[in-house]
């Protein structure tokens, strides 16, 4: 006992002292020193990225908790410059929006909803409809699918454009059709059902080359021996479908589906472009009613950034759920 006891402060003094942690500068330069070339070649995309995103991104932000209008902001009148008078008002434009208040935000929610709900499933199910048909032998095969991928070739502004001349009540080729016929002419875009439909039908002309592009490789991917075991064990097509097909493209799908409603949610180009100020404001989504208020009338930025917000805030909190749920089902 005497023994062990004389011994132990000195096993103690015996052990080497514990190295201290570098602090953050010394791990930065260190890290600096070894990886400065990746760090070189990064910071083109960093700048940028904080250039075009960040910086608007915080500055709305900040206008969001203002009253900021082309009325109060900062502007030059020939010699004389006229300082910045808004305030900020915290929580308030939130306040207004979420609350109802301001009697616009619901409204366009649910169309903006409706919308992207539709055009999604109407662009997935004519997307793998078409990768289905193309994914098979036959002839011409390539033709069909470079024809098929023109309207995701063509710039968007373009392509709307060409459907707005088609929809057009004087010189558009479906009221020549329909007259053609010995029916009445149709104002396509004249209410706003027609206009909502013709929308849905634009965007979706657009989006279903990408879908059945990522598609068709999700198709090319499932091993052809499933459909083969299944076949021989009595499956008929539509089992093949549902027992095969659809959990081979699971990976893909749910990755199309997210980017799909996202792009879709923000669509700002169709809607603008096809009816222009044609509306009476029911075919507007969030993201076009946010540029009316913001470039519309005398603008109200705070109102227009506070929409850009929420609009930020709700794809980030459908993406986490979406994402957590396909995480849950693997």
């Amino acid at each position: 006992m005497t023994t062990a006891t004389t011994h132990e402060p000195a096993r103690r003094a015996a052990r080497p002292p514990r190295a201290s942690r570098p602090g953050p500068l010394t791990a930065v330069r260190r890290s600096w020193d070894r990886h400065w070339y990746a760090w070189a070649m990064v910071a083109p995309v960093i700048i940028v990225i904080g250039v075009l995103v960040l910086y608007p991104l915080g500055y709305g932000l900040y206008l969001s908790f203002t009253d900021a209008t082309e009325l109060n902001s900062a502007k030059n009148i020939g010699p004389v410059h006229i300082g910045a008078s808004y305030h900020f008002v915290g929580l308030h434009n939130y306040w207004q929006i979420l609350s109802g208040r301001d009697g616009d935000f619901y409204p366009r929610l649910e169309w903006t909803v409706v919308w992207t709900v539709s055009c999604v499933v109407i662009t997935y199910c004519l997307g793998l409809g078409m990768a289905m048909l193309l994914n098979r032998p036959m002839r011409f095969r390539l033709f069909y699918r470079l024809a098929l991928i023109l309207p995701w070739a063509v710039p968007a502004f373009i392509g709307v454009f060409a459907w707005r001349l088609m929809f057009n009540s004087q010189y558009g080729v479906f009221n020549d059709i329909v007259t053609g016929a010995g029916l009445p002419a149709q104002d396509w875009l004249g209410t706003p059902f027609a206009q909502k439909v013709a929308v849905i039908m634009v965007n979706v002309w657009c989006g279903v080359p990408f879908m059945m592009v990522a598609l068709l490789g999700g198709l090319q991917a499932v091993p052809g021996e499933l459909y083969e075991a299944a076949e021989m064990d009595g499956a008929s097509p539509l089992q093949r479908f549902f027992q095969v097909t659809v959990p081979g493209l699971r990976p893909v799908t749910g990755t199309v589906i997210l980017l799909s409603t996202v792009w879709t949610f923000n669509m700002f180009p169709i809607i603008f472009l096809l009816l222009g100020g044609n509306t009476t404001g029911d075919t507007d989504i969030l993201v076009t009613f946010a540029y009316e208020k913001a470039f519309t009338g005398v603008s109200d930025y705070s109102g227009a950034a506070t929409y850009g917000i929420v609009i930020l805030l709700i794809l980030v909190a459908f993406s986490t759920f979406y994402r957590r749920r396909l995480t849950a089902q693997d």
